[in-house]
């Protein structure tokens, strides 16, 4: 992100928050862009459902929506992908991995967007946030090993789609002020863990990373609504023509 674009999106973030008292608190709501039932195979991958843990629903709004599965391949890798849909309140539902992890004893030692290409993604490509984070364990024998872990994820509207918690902000402001409605965010979490030195034929971060990516190219148009799709296209093409 350049820093004139972060400024301005400082700037409409101080706006928003400044007019809070002007967005409508029943916005009529659109329907959702994301879709909720995981496959239950992409590719190579099989998935299992998962239950959401009480804990986890407890913290959230009560009209907040799960899927989540867990997908295994034939050589004993796992890649975890969670979609939580927000209702009337996305605040109070949308609680990016960056305050759930280190809830959860994960520390988040870097952060950065990763735009991935394939002829599969809206207009080509999709950007998404990526995590890279590790948390300390102690064995039976007192031995000590950290744990690294790869979390990519990205929020869906009903049209648009984001990496930054503060772009989906931005927009969730514009939206419910100028044309009265609330796109119905979700966000979308696929994460595995970098299995280098405790498998015997682990993968490093570059691999893991590389593994990620093929899978949510995959994902991707399996789990997006049409409007979704046509609305960043366009967006594109627009682009390409200014």
């Amino acid at each position: 992100m350049t820093i004139k674009r972060l400024v301005f999106l400082q700037v409409v973030l101080f706006a928003g928050l400044g007019s809070a008292y002007l967005i409508p608190t029943h916005a009529k709501t659109q329907p959702m862009g994301v879709i909720m039932d995981l496959p239950e195979s992409i590719g190579q991958w099989s998935g299992v459902s998962q239950k959401i843990a009480d804990a986890e629903l407890n913290g959230l709004a009560p009209d907040t929506s799960f899927a989540r599965r867990i997908y295994s391949n034939a050589f004993g890798d796992q890649i975890v992908v969670s979609i939580v849909l927000a209702g009337e309140d996305p605040d109070n539902s949308l609680h990016r991995p960056e305050r759930c992890l280190p809830a959860q004893g994960w520390t988040i030692v870097d952060s950065r967007t990763v735009t991935m290409n394939a002829a599969t993604l809206p207009a080509g490509q999709l950007t998404a946030t990526r995590l890279h984070n590790q948390q300390k364990f102690e064995d039976e024998k007192g031995n000590s090993y950290t744990l690294y872990n790869l979390n990519y994820y990205w929020f869906v509207g009903y049209k648009d789609v984001t990496p930054s918690h503060i772009e989906r902000f931005v927009m969730d402001v514009r939206d419910r002020v100028t044309k009265g409605y609330n796109q119905r965010w979700a966000y979308v979490t696929v994460a595995s863990t970098v299995t280098q030195g405790l498998t015997k034929f682990g993968r490093s971060e570059k691999a893991t990373d590389e593994m990620i990516q093929s899978f949510i190219v995959r994902l991707f148009p399996q789990i997006i609504e049409p409007t979704v799709l046509k609305a960043n296209e366009t967006s594109a093409l627009a682009t390409n023509k200014s």
